[in-house]
C-alpha cells in the first residue's frame, strides 16, 4: 500500500517526467499501480452503473494462426531487408484485412530439396496451419538429378501430412534456367505439377512470374528479385493463399 509520503513521490515524478501514472482503487480499499501492457485480467468500476466488468485483454500473437514459408534465398528475400521480403509483404496484406494470422519466414539462402528434408521434422516443431512449399530452385542451377528433387519434395509433403493432414499445403513452382538444356528444363517445370497433382495440393504455377529475367525487377545477380520484384512474387502468391485463408 501507498503511505501519504509514497503517493507524494509518485505525484512528483509524475510532473517531473510527464509519466501517466493510473491509481486505482480495489474492492478491498487498496491502492494498486496499474501499469500499461498489463497481461492480467484484472476488472474496472463502469461510470454509469458501478458494476464491474473484465478489462479487455491485448492480443496474443499465440493464438493466430500460422502460415509457413518453407524455402530457400527466395522466401527469405536475399540481398533485402526482412521486411521486404514476400512473406513479410503478406504478412501485411493480412493484417491490412484484419485476418487472423501470422507470417513464418522459414527460408533459408542456399537451400536445396535435400537440406529441406533434412529440416523439415525441426522446421514443424511449432504450429502451422497453411505450409507454403518453395524448393527445387538451387538443385537446377546445380543440375542435380531430378529424380532425387522430386522424392525429397514429396517426402517434405508427406512428413507434413503426416504431422497433421488438416494442414493445408500450397506447392510453388519454378523453373529450370536455359542453360541446363530444354529436355531438363521442360521434366523441371513438370515435376511441380505432377506433385501438385498426385497430393492434391494448390500449386503456384511459376512463383517467378513476371519478374524472372527482368533486370529491373532483379538483383544485379539476375536471379533475385528487388523489392519491386517481390510484390510481384507476393501478388503471384496471393492468388493462391488467398482462397485458403
Amino acid at each position: 500500500m501507498f503511505n501519504s509520503r509514497s503517493q507524494s513521490n509518485v505525484m512528483k515524478l509524475s510532473r517531473r517526467t510527464g509519466s501517466l501514472f493510473i491509481i486505482s482503487l480495489l474492492v478491498w480499499g487498496e491502492l494498486s499501480l496499474v501499469m500499461p501492457g498489463c497481461t492480467n485480467k484484472t476488472t474496472k468500476t463502469t461510470e454509469d452503473t458501478g458494476e464491474t466488468a473484465p478489462m479487455s485483454e491485448p492480443e496474443n500473437e499465440d493464438h493466430k494462426k500460422v502460415i509457413l514459408f518453407f524455402g530457400n534465398s527466395l522466401t527469405a528475400g536475399y540481398g533485402l531487408e526482412e521486411s521486404k521480403s514476400f512473406p513479410a509483404l503478406i504478412q501485411k496484406r493480412i493484417d491490412s484485412l484484419g485476418l487472423d494470422y501470422k507470417v513464418v519466414n522459414a527460408g533459408v539462402s542456399g537451400e536445396t530439396s535435400a537440406g529441406g528434408h533434412a529440416r523439415i521434422e525441426w522446421t514443424l516443431n511449432q504450429q502451422v496451419d497453411i505450409f507454403v512449399l518453395e524448393l527445387g530452385a538451387n538443385d537446377a542451377l546445380r543440375g542435380f538429378d531430378l529424380a532425387s528433387t522430386v522424392e525429397n519434395l514429396q517426402n517434405i509433403i508427406s512428413i507434413v501430412q503426416g504431422k497433421d493432414p488438416d494442414i493445408k499445403i500450397i506447392l510453388a513452382g519454378m523453373k529450370a534456367p536455359p542453360n541446363m538444356g530444354s529436355e531438363y528444363a521442360k521434366t523441371f517445370e513438370i515435376i511441380y505439377r505432377q506433385l501438385s497433382e498426385n497430393n492434391d495440393i494448390p500449386l503456384i504455377p511459376f512463383l517467378l512470374e513476371g519478374v524472372a529475367g527482368n533486370p529491373e525487377l532483379n538483383l544485379e545477380d539476375g536471379m533475385h528479385p528487388n523489392p519491386v520484384g517481390q510484390k510481384i512474387v507476393a501478388n503471384n502468391v496471393w492468388k493462391v493463399l488467398e482462397p485458403l485463408l
